[in-house]
């Protein structure tokens, strides 16, 4: 015992690292739900079960909620449940049927959301990439966000995100790309040097959607921890892509000490082979003498993010114009901002609304 508290194992302390209750609570769990998660986590409960237990009350709560025809209470504990799967899946680093199947479990809850939340699959290669579109309820979008995240936290994760968007008249599309979500643990499909391309199949599917503008409506992409990375490449190579926010990214991306988080990183390329990964992450280094972003670029830091320090990020500001290129910094910010939610959400959201749709006046 410490201050009262339980000593925690090697492995529950790193999970408690990785999804702190800032974190969880940004990606969408019920605050009371993600204390439970950590009090029984830290009392032995496994994760994975502790996450689970959480998406059955919820899930149930949405049922006689639906039953009772209570649909925004239905909606908001099929949001509750759709997030603690989300982290439910997050205890396996590998690609183990457990994880599928919590994954999948977390699409169902996700996908109770319609007409709310509206799923897309894409083909690309020998696979699908999927994600969800979420459109504002005051009618025709102003113009479109794709949003990804990383390693593991990816699509639903960031509904909290698309909420923002909506508000503002923009739609948001919350995307899985390659190695990520239903797209790498249900279709196959993985991190390599040519991701950039999977990618872009998101803005393909924008430009082909007429409720979404066409080739009219302006597009902005949004990057999260790592997908930071490859928010940054797209917008280097793809001139559709008019504005881009990187959150949390290291430019030049490796192969982790930690045996986890190798484990992980593993699993977002496809393969056992670390020779293959690093390979892979070495194809990936962001080079601002090779890589440039024409377009605006917000760069969002946190002082004590211990995954992607400022050093880490300060490339793609190098990459960027002066004129159109912007960084926020919060001191205490935790990696990604997990714990500057709302401001980090109104700020990127009024961003992209001042770049995209040409409302107020835009000043990098």
């Amino acid at each position: 015992m410490t201050n009262g508290n339980p000593e925690l194992s090697p492995l529950v302390a790193a999970q408690h690292r990785a999804m702190p209750f800032t974190r969880l609570t940004d990606c969408g769990m019920d605050p009371a739900d993600a204390r439970r998660l950590l009090a029984d986590t830290a009392a032995g409960t496994p994760w994975q079960e502790a996450a689970a237990a959480i998406a059955d009350e919820q899930l149930s709560r949405a049922r006689r909620a639906r039953e009772a025809n209570h649909d925004v209470t239905a909606r908001q504990a099929y949001r509750f449940a759709s997030a603690a799967l989300m982290f439910a899946q997050m205890a396996d680093q590998s690609d183990t049927e457990e994880k599928r199947e919590l994954y999948a479990r977390h699409t169902a809850a996700t996908a109770a959301l319609a007409p709310d939340v509206e799923r897309v699959e894409i083909r690309h290669r020998d696979g699908t990439l999927t994600g969800w579109l979420c459109l504002p309820a005051t009618g025709a979008p102003r113009a479109t966000v794709i949003v990804w995240g990383g390693l593991s936290g990816w699509g639903a994760a960031y509904l909290s995100v698309a909420d923002a968007y909506s508000a503002r008249g923009l739609a948001c599309v919350l995307a899985e790309g390659p190695g990520q979500g239903e797209s790498r643990l249900r279709h196959g499909l993985y991190v390599d040097e040519r991701v950039t391309e999977g990618f872009a199949r998101f803005v393909d599917l924008v430009e082909a959607d007429p409720r979404l503008g066409g080739t009219t409506g302006a597009i902005g992409v949004q990057g999260v921890s790592f997908g930071g990375l490859f928010a940054a490449h797209l917008a280097a190579a793809d001139p559709r892509v008019a504005a881009v926010v990187v959150n949390g990214a290291p430019a030049v991306p490796a192969v982790p000490e930690f045996r986890t988080a190798r484990e992980q990183m593993a699993a977002v390329v496809g393969t056992d082979d670390l020779d293959r990964v690093a390979e892979v992450m070495d194809g990936l280094r962001f080079d601002p003498d090779k890589h440039r972003i024409t377009c605006p670029l917000l760069l969002l830091h946190g002082g004590l993010d211990p995954l992607a320090r400022y050093e880490d990020q300060e490339p793609f500001l190098r990459a960027a114009d002066p004129a159109t290129s912007t960084l926020r910094v919060w001191a205490d910010g935790e990696h990604t901002l997990y714990n500057h939610v709302a401001e980090r959400d109104a700020l990127t959201a009024d961003w992209f609304t001042d770049h995209l749709t040409g409302q107020g006046t835009p000043k990098g």
